[in-house]
């Protein structure tokens, strides 16, 4: 990393403010935040991974509640300033995200094959013989 003090050596040390009340507060609501939207990701994976009749829209809507509110404070601060505030929550965050989005995937797969064997089950109780080509003689041996 290139040292630039040759270049700002002779300017004012900038004083650090110490943080207003308010600023501190906003940050723990955040901080609040960041570990409601953790709790929704864990509680959602574990729940896909346990409980085969668990409510993905409404776990959907909860955690489409946790990104707006998350949106609207990320708009009370810059996005590098948030990002590099509360970086770590952050990288917890993707982490259960991450997965959170193993768990769905898994439970997506699932249900295609569920969906593809009912398919396949459906097409062969209509295919019993009673209307198909060999029966009016239009199908050659």
């Amino acid at each position: 990393m290139t040292d630039f003090s040759e270049f700002t050596s002779h300017l004012p040390a900038l004083a650090r403010t110490p943080e207003s009340p308010a600023a501190t507060a906003y940050a723990s609501n955040l901080d609040a935040l960041i570990g409601r939207i953790e709790e929704a990701v864990e509680e959602e994976t574990a729940a896909i991974r346990a409980n085969p009749r668990f409510d993905l829209k409404a776990s959907n809507a909860r955690k489409s509640r946790c990104l707006y509110e998350l949106n609207r404070a990320m708009k009370g601060m810059g996005q590098v300033e948030f990002a590099e505030r509360h970086r770590e929550g952050l990288i917890r965050l993707q982490e259960k995200l991450s997965r959170n989005e193993q768990a769905i995937l898994a439970h997506l797969s699932a249900v295609t094959e569920v969906a593809n064997l009912l398919k396949n089950a459906i097409q062969q109780a209509e295919a019993d013989g009673t209307y198909s080509a060999g029966e009016f003689g239009w199908a050659q041996p």
